[in-house]
């Protein structure tokens, strides 16, 4: 029985994965800002759940949630950061205020938590941490430009973990959904307000931010299969580093690749002829 501390659990793929994780048998430490918001999830799973208020930009509540959680069940085996926040706005558009919140939650609210659980992961040699990247970690998209530099960010912080912590007996798993039924382009998404607006910018970065507000609560990914596929990874003797989540990310992921593997072959020459002449 593994026990797993999830950060953002309110709503989507949080709560999905914390509602997954207990009904699969193993214990789960559900944390999110509000806990009023998930005391729902643990009710019905005894003693294998706790509850607990986590908000991921202030460091006292990190290090509380994490020694509570130790106290409690011994150890954390599985440390999943799903806490996130989404920001629609052209680069030239977005303030200063909404971007370094975004940054503060999505980046360093995922690095404070998981330097926080890593002592006990090494002092066990084992443990897996699964950061939420995106699709939007491996391209990016019109309005959402700093967005995808937070998951930029994640996905090389994941990379680089990875190789230190393999050693230890421990494992990192970048998961990146594609577009699902969460509310990520919903209500949680905040935006350029009308005063910041830029007319030259209304046919990429205003049209993608349509799209995405149109598209909302008709995703075609299913957050609760999501879940049961991290679960699935987690448990895998092999996990892979990272896990695309819907057949949209797959597709878009891959032709991610090919675009690279295009544009780089083109440029070979050029490439190459930086380097000091060979004998």
């Amino acid at each position: 029985m593994k026990t797993w501390l999830i950060t953002g659990c309110s709503t989507g793929f949080g709560r999905e994965l914390a509602r997954a994780v207990l009904s699969h048998g193993d214990r789960a430490v559900v944390t999110a800002r509000d806990v009023e918001q998930i005391k729902d999830i643990v009710e019905a799973a005894g003693d294998r759940a706790l509850a607990l208020p986590l908000d991921v930009t202030r460091p006292e509540h990190v290090r509380a949630a994490v020694q509570t959680a130790q106290d409690r069940f011994g150890g954390i085996d599985v440390l999943v950061n799903n806490a996130g926040i989404g920001y629609f706005a052209a680069v030239e558009e977005s303030t200063d205020e909404e971007i370094r919140r975004m940054f503060e939650i999505n980046v360093f609210g995922l690095s404070d938590v998981t330097r926080a659980v890593l002592p006990g992961m090494r002092q066990r040699r084992t443990g897996t941490i699964v950061n939420f990247s995106s699709i939007g970690g491996l391209r990016s998209f019109p309005a959402v430009g700093y967005y995808n530099a937070t998951k930029f960010a994640v996905e090389g912080l994941s990379e680089a973990l990875a190789k230190e912590v393999a050693p230890l007996g421990l494992k990192v798993l970048l998961v990146e959904p594609g577009p699902f039924r969460t509310d990520w382009a919903g209500r949680s998404a905040k935006e350029t307000l009308p005063e910041h607006g830029l007319a030259d910018y209304t046919a990429t970065a205003g049209a993608q931010r349509a799209d995405f507000r149109a598209g909302t609560g008709n995703e075609p990914g299913d957050p609760a299969r999501a879940a049961t596929a991290i679960i699935t990874a987690v448990e895998a003797d092999q996990p892979p580093l990272r896990l695309l989540l819907g057949g949209p990310a797959y597709e878009m992921a891959i032709d991610k690749l090919d675009q690279l593997r295009t544009e780089f072959t083109t440029w070979e020459t050029l490439t190459r002829s930086a380097d000091f002449p060979t004998a």
